[in-house]
C-alpha cells in the first residue's frame, strides 16, 4: 500500500507539473502574439517638425488648384532669398509645367501631393502607390528631379500609406505650423499666427492659392530673420537616417543623424 501511495503521488506530481508547464507555454504563446499584434498595430507617425537647437525653420507650400499667385509667391522668395518647398499634385504639375520649371529654376524643392488629391487611407495600397508614382513622374517630367518627400491630401494618413511611402524611399511630411491662409484671414493675423507658434524645426504650412499669402508672406519673412532663423526646403530640415519620431511627430537624430 505504501508503495502504490507513493507512486500514485509522484504520477500526481508529475502530472501537475505537466499542466503548469503547459499553462506556462500558451500563457507565453498568447503574451508573445499579444505584443506581436501591438506592434503590428502602433500607429506610424509623418514628420511634422526637427527636433534641433539650430535656429533652423521651413516654408512649404501647397499647390492643388489655382495658379494665379505662384509666380507672386516665386517673386517674393526670390526678393528675400528664400528657398522652400512646394508639394504639388501630379494633375497641377502636369496642367502648369512651366510653373514647375520656374519653381524649380528658382531653387525651389518640387514635391509630392499625391496625383489627384484623394483621402489616401480610403484607396487600396496599389492606389496608394499609383497616386505616389504618377505624380512622381509628372514632376520629373516638367522639372528634371524625383522627389523624395511626400505630404498627404488633407494631412490624412494610415499605417498603409506610410508603409507605401518607405516603400518608394520617401519621406512624409505633414506641418506642426498652419498658417490657415486658406481660411483667408487678414495678412495680419497670418503672421502673428505664425511667427507666435514657430520654433527651431518648425514646418510651416502655406498654400499657393491663398489670395493674402502673398501679402503676408513678406512680413512673415522678415520676422522670422529677425528672431535669427535661417529658412530652408524640408530636404535640408529633416534627418534622413539615425532617428526617430515621437508621439506628436517630432523627429528626434540619435548622434549619427544626417541630413
Amino acid at each position: 500500500m505504501m508503495k502504490i501511495l507513493i507512486l500514485t503521488r509522484k504520477r500526481m506530481l508529475t502530472v501537475l507539473c505537466c499542466l503548469l508547464c503547459g499553462v506556462l507555454t500558451v500563457f507565453l504563446a498568447f503574451q508573445g502574439i499579444a505584443a506581436l499584434t501591438a506592434s503590428s498595430n502602433q500607429r506610424m507617425i509623418p514628420i511634422y517638425c526637427v527636433k534641433t537647437d539650430e535656429k533652423k525653420i521651413a516654408l512649404s507650400f501647397d499647390a492643388a488648384w489655382g495658379n494665379d499667385l505662384t509666380q507672386t509667391l516665386i517673386d517674393i522668395l526670390q526678393r528675400y532669398k528664400v528657398k522652400t518647398t512646394f508639394f504639388v499634385v501630379g494633375a497641377w504639375a502636369e496642367k502648369y509645367p512651366e510653373s514647375v520649371k520656374a519653381l524649380t529654376a528658382a531653387g525651389h524643392e518640387v514635391c509630392n501631393h499625391s496625383d489627384t488629391h484623394p483621402h489616401m487611407p480610403k484607396l487600396s495600397r496599389d492606389e496608394m502607390a499609383a497616386q505616389i508614382g504618377n505624380c512622381n513622374d509628372k514632376i520629373k517630367k516638367a522639372s528634371g528631379v524625383s522627389p523624395i518627400l511626400f505630404r498627404p491630401p488633407y494631412g490624412d494618413y494610415d499605417n498603409a500609406l506610410m508603409e507605401t511611402v518607405k516603400a518608394k524611399n520617401m519621406y512624409c511630411i505633414q506641418w506642426d505650423v498652419d498658417s490657415l491662409d486658406w481660411k483667408n484671414p487678414a495678412p495680419s493675423a497670418i503672421v502673428r499666427r505664425i511667427t507666435s507658434q514657430a520654433k527651431p524645426g518648425s514646418i510651416v504650412l502655406f498654400h499657393n492659392g491663398a489670395k493674402n499669402t502673398p501679402t503676408a508672406l513678406p512680413a512673415v519673412i522678415e520676422a522670422l530673420q529677425e528672431q535669427g532663423y535661417q529658412i530652408v526646403p524640408v530636404s535640408q530640415l529633416i534627418y534622413k537616417n539615425h532617428y526617430t519620431i515621437d508621439n506628436s511627430g517630432m523627429q528626434i537624430p540619435d548622434g549619427n543623424a544626417a541630413r
